[in-house]
């Protein structure tokens, strides 16, 4: 499975180094120099093809990227891609997905910390026994991070993914226990 971990933005400068937002909890692990990123072309880009490598053919988006050089600059990085080394070549990366196989990323030393590609397909029950569902993502809100629920009866609930309301998470069970307020997932 192919994790999500920055999306490339704007270039920076004139030589192809591109400003990336970054979407992992272990930037300083993911962007170093020597990483490589498979990438994805996200269909809503709105973004030119790039410059033309020959006349009439259009620039093609690598199916990977290895970063030459990564520093930080206002909690952004800014990376050197290989073979990217102007600003007409990075602005036709503009908007790319980067991405590493979840199989690279650890898993947290903190038990009640977990990756959301763990999460996902687990089955969600209530503290009763009853099957509520399975996790279809974790959506990660300013307050706090919410369980996307796809529920057994057809339909999705959004469940705060907070101690109070989700007690134990049993990665190895397939299974996470909830325990909701009455009518949270009538709303």
């Amino acid at each position: 499975m192919l994790l999500v971990v920055g999306q490339i933005g704007k270039p920076h400068g004139v030589r192809g180094e591109v400003s990336v937002a970054v979407r992992t909890d272990e930037p300083e692990e993911r962007f170093v120099a020597g990483s490589v990123f498979t990438t994805e072309v996200p269909r809503d880009r709105r973004v030119s093809s790039g410059p033309a490598t020959a006349p009439g053919i259009a620039y093609q988006v690598p199916p990977s990227l290895a970063a030459e050089s990564v520093r930080w600059h206002q909690g952004r990085a800014i990376v050197q891609f290989e073979g990217v080394h102007d600003r007409n070549v990075a602005e036709a990366l503009r908007g790319v997905l980067l991405q590493v196989d979840s199989s690279m990323v650890s898993s947290p030393a903190d038990p009640d910390e977990f990756n959301d590609h763990e999460l996902v397909g687990l089955r969600v029950v209530s503290v009763a026994g009853e099957d509520l569902g399975a996790v279809a993502r974790i959506d990660h809100a300013p307050a706090s991070d919410l369980i996307v629920l796809d529920r057994s009866g057809g339909g999705t609930a959004l469940i705060p993914f907070v101690s109070q309301m989700v007690p134990t998470v049993d990665v190895a069970g397939g299974r996470i226990v909830v325990d909701l307020p009455e009518g949270l997932l009538d709303l």
